[in-house]
Parts: structure tokens; sequence; C-alpha cells
């Protein structure tokens, strides 16, 4: 689920037509920004990675850069806000890509990235992590792994790729 399914390629796909279909401008931007609100609000599970893998490839095409479509890019960020609070891997990894690396405040951004790690999901969904990981993040991951450690955990291998001093695995 790192990088998502063919069905994730092919609902992004039409988040894309759509996009398109509407158009550029206030007016086409801000039905966009409705229209995914809705689409994700009321969708299941896969139709919510739909939407958050289609702001990705809006985002990779160049169509929310530099506050080109600001409704949308508000709209995106409370959806991928929405889908960091689920306990759902396959939602939490989709929120992590080129929108969120784009898009996110570095303090959300962070935290989504951890997330990741305690739940097990690859650090490989991360787009930009070598881009924007910084000092603190590499702090956050020093504590985890302490608390990891201090209970008797395993650290898992992907703490390194935030803090390469912390030794992961099960240590004594």
């Amino acid at each position: 689920m790192v990088h998502g399914t063919v069905d994730d390629e092919a609902r992004a796909a039409i988040v894309v037509a759509l996009a398109e279909a509407l158009g550029r401008g206030a007016d086409g931007d801000a039905s966009l920004a409705a229209r995914l609100a809705d689409l994700y609000q009321h969708g299941d599970t896969a139709e919510r990675r739909g939407v958050l893998r289609g702001l990705d490839a809006l985002t990779a095409r160049g169509a929310l850069a530099d506050d080109a479509a600001p409704s949308v890019v508000a709209v995106g960020r409370d959806l991928a806000a929405d889908a960091l609070r689920t306990n759902d891997q396959s939602l939490v990894a989709a929120a992590v890509g080129p929108f969120a690396a784009a898009h996110l405040d570095q303090h959300a951004w962070r935290h989504a990235v951890l997330k990741l790690v305690f739940m097990g999901v690859s650090l490989d969904a991360v787009a930009g992590l070598d881009d924007r990981a910084d000092d603190e993040l590499a702090r956050m991951a020093r504590d985890f792994a302490a608390e990891r450690r201090a209970a008797g955990r395993v650290v898992p291998d992907d703490v390194a790729r935030l803090a390469p001093d912390v030794t992961t695995g099960r240590t004594a």
C-alpha cells in the first residue's frame, strides 16, 4: 500500500480528468475543491485514497504549485489532516505523497512521518523525505526509539533513516 493500488491510480486519473473538465480559475478551482471534499467525505476508504492520490497527481502536474489553486490546496490540507488522524495504514500512506510534501506545514508533516514509523508503514511512502527531514524530526525519532527501548520493544529500521545515529532492532 506504500504507493497505492491500480484502483488508486485509476481514481487519481479521474480526479485529474475532473480538474481538467472544470477548468482553471477561481470558479473551476472552487468547484473542484467542493467536489473533492464531497467525494472524500462520502467515500469509502478506497475512494478517499483515490482523492488523496488525485491531489498527488495534480501536484505532480504542477496544477497546485505556487498557490495556483488556493481553494483546492486548502481543502487538500483538510483532507490530508483527516486521513492522518485515522489508524488506517493505507490512508495515512496516501496522505504523505507529493501533495503533503508540497503543502503540509513542517509540524504536521513531521508528525505524519513519525506516525508512519509508529504504524510500521515504510517511509518509502513519504514523498520528499530527504528534502524535508530536519533536526527536529531526527530528535523526535530518537525520542521514539528511546521510548521503544524502554518498553522492551523493537526499534523499527526506518528510524535510522530519520536519525542515522540510532541503533534499530531489539537492544538490551
